[in-house]
């Protein structure tokens, strides 16, 4: 998005770049740039506090004043300090024939649906796949967690596209969040819908191991590194690879 703005900006539009990575808008320099010390897919700060998300922008929009280039840092920091717990009631088993995380992702479809008729596909399926195709990603996945090669689990997408895998698996964890706006009565602060996605359900336990079982078999790394988050806060993946999540 920084090499756009210069793009834009070079044809005579103003841009102003939000960034959560402080090191990636620092690099990238885009021609007016703003850090929010916010977690990562909360660009705006806090779910559901307009009045928050309404200063971001304000501060946003003021640096279209500014003669280019311009750097600021947004005041007020939104820290996942991981003990926020995230409160959603899972559906209960319905077929004990199939993978758990296939009936938990088949069990969750009315509480997406409910979500997408209330908001919108705000952060739902659409990257790779669709909702109807999702229950067919978590089965595919869920064979590659039991043993199958990646590439022979029939994930759903553009074949041999790089980094289809973790656009696929980005759209489950999109659908389950969707749906996670369903069942919660609330939204933390900072929205914990990663950690209980990876945490509490049995698809994004299947989606950690899946992430290893690529990482462990010579995958490319673009194919498996995003499989899960790669948070730049979390040891094991600011280990795994030797650039670092930020220049990714």
């Amino acid at each position: 998005m920084s090499t756009l703005a210069h793009v834009f900006e070079a044809g005579g539009i103003a841009t102003v770049t939000i960034g959560l990575v402080r090191e990636q808008i620092v690099s990238t320099a885009p021609p007016r740039g703003l850090w929010c010390d916010f977690p990562l897919g909360q660009s705006l700060g806090r779910p559901g506090d307009a009045a928050f998300q309404h200063r971001v922008l304000e501060h946003a929009f003021s640096l279209l004043k500014a003669e280019a280039p311009v750097f600021e840092e947004f005041a007020e920091p939104v820290r996942d300090d991981g003990t926020t717990v995230m409160s959603c009631t899972l559906p209960p088993r319905y077929d004990p024939d199939v993978h758990p995380a296939v009936d938990e992702a088949r069990g969750l479809r009315p509480a997406y649906d409910r979500a997408l008729e209330r908001f919108g596909n705000r952060i739902g399926p659409g990257r790779a796949i669709d909702a109807d195709t999702v229950v067919t990603a978590v089965e595919a996945f869920a064979r590659v967690a039991e043993g199958t090669p990646w590439e022979e689990a029939g994930i759903p997408g553009v074949p041999g596209e790089p980094g289809i895998v973790s656009r696929v698996s980005l759209d489950v964890r999109g659908y389950y969040e969707m749906a996670a706006l369903a069942l919660s009565d609330h939204a933390p602060e900072s929205w914990a819908g990663v950690r209980w996605f990876l945490n509490e359900t049995e698809t994004g336990k299947v989606l950690r191991e899946v992430r290893a079982k690529m990482r462990d078999s010579g995958a490319e790394w673009i194919d498996w590194f995003f499989v899960t988050p790669a948070d730049a806060s979390d040891d094991e993946v600011a280990d795994e690879h030797p650039r670092g999540p930020t220049e990714a």
